[in-house]
């Protein structure tokens, strides 16, 4: 693990979590009676706008809990008077290493979820080429302050960010990823010497069993493991999974009524990383993540319920 740090507001900046990514303005239909089929119209009472995408739940999530967090995202000058860059912004996460765009508009993600999980369609076009935020100079300086950078998003093309890895890697920045669904770079011969740079990664199970071609995800989570230290599986309802040095640890979840299951995973990354970053042992980083994953689905969005520490450390001792 991380060597243990404090996560008090006033913790030094050495000891805080960058999150780089795509960040997203999530519309969400919830509660629908019904998937529409093509040519069909579904209406329901239940809908939320907020900050979506794996940097800022992650973000919200680690920070909500007391991790000194900044993010480094792309938005267009739309964003500045958007409500849900404006949560972000004012939730004590920093974003002074973010870039407005003239020429685009902020990412949009619309988000329908039905029975505990979703579908989303997603305009993104901000997001291309987003691996040469990384070489800016305000970004640099953010980076050196951190003690651990969370990578929200496809590392597509593989190579400009191989590189780019590598560079931090040597500096001394631990560094871990979630990539998200991109069968693109499982088919890259490049994908698994990259990972190895990292000390975590965390697909779900669709993605690891994807990801490897393995038929459990057991068997999954070894294959990972032979690239980079610490794989974590996310599960779902059925919790979450790492392997470490030969071993396999499995943690169960909290059970609760899934309302909207948009960025349960990424609030699990922020939970996890929470515990990184306060020098838990792994059993319990799963639990955090285990317990901010599961409270995202009681409401819309990743960062619906995000728990206080003392609220999180309660719910976890019930795994």
């Amino acid at each position: 693990m991380i060597s243990s740090v404090k996560t008090r507001a006033d913790a030094h900046t050495s000891q805080r979590l960058v999150v780089f990514g795509e960040f997203f303005l999530d519309l969400v239909f919830y509660d629908l009676p019904q998937v529409p089929a093509m040519g069909e119209e579904v209406k329901t009472a239940q809908f939320a706008t907020f900050p979506g995408g794996g940097v800022a739940t992650t973000a919200l999530v680690a920070a909500g809990l007391g991790t000194p967090t900044a993010v480094i995202t792309r938005v267009g000058q739309d964003a500045r008077t958007n409500p849900a860059w404006q949560m972000l912004a004012r939730s004590g996460v920093s974003t002074s290493g973010c870039v407005f765009d003239q020429r685009l508009a902020t990412a949009l993600t619309v988000c329908a979820s039905y029975k505990g999980d979703r579908m989303m369609i997603t305009h993104d076009a901000i997001s291309k080429n987003l691996v040469k935020l990384l070489a800016m100079r305000g970004t640099q300086r953010q980076l050196r302050k951190a003690k651990l950078l969370h990578l929200a998003c496809a590392l597509w093309p593989l190579l400009p960010w191989a590189a780019i890895v590598r560079q931090w890697k040597r500096r001394g920045l631990a560094l871990s990823a979630d990539i998200g669904w991109n069968p693109q770079m499982w088919e890259s011969p490049h994908l698994f010497p990259l990972l190895k740079h990292f000390q975590f990664v965390f697909p779900n199970e669709q993605e690891a069993l994807a990801m490897t071609g393995e038929k459990s995800v057991e068997k999954a989570a070894r294959a990972l493991a032979r690239w980079t230290p610490t794989p974590v599986v996310k599960l779902g309802k059925d919790g979450a999974l790492a392997a470490r040095d030969g071993k396999l640890v499995r943690i169960k979840p909290l059970r609760v009524r899934a309302v909207d299951a948009t960025g349960a995973g990424d609030a699990f990354n922020g939970g996890f990383l929470h515990g990184c970053l306060s020098g838990w042992p792994l059993e319990e980083c799963l639990r955090a993540g285990n317990v901010c994953g599961a409270l995202a689905t009681t409401g819309p969005g990743g960062s619906c319920a995000i728990p206080s520490r003392g609220k999180l450390k309660e719910l976890m001792r019930k795994l």
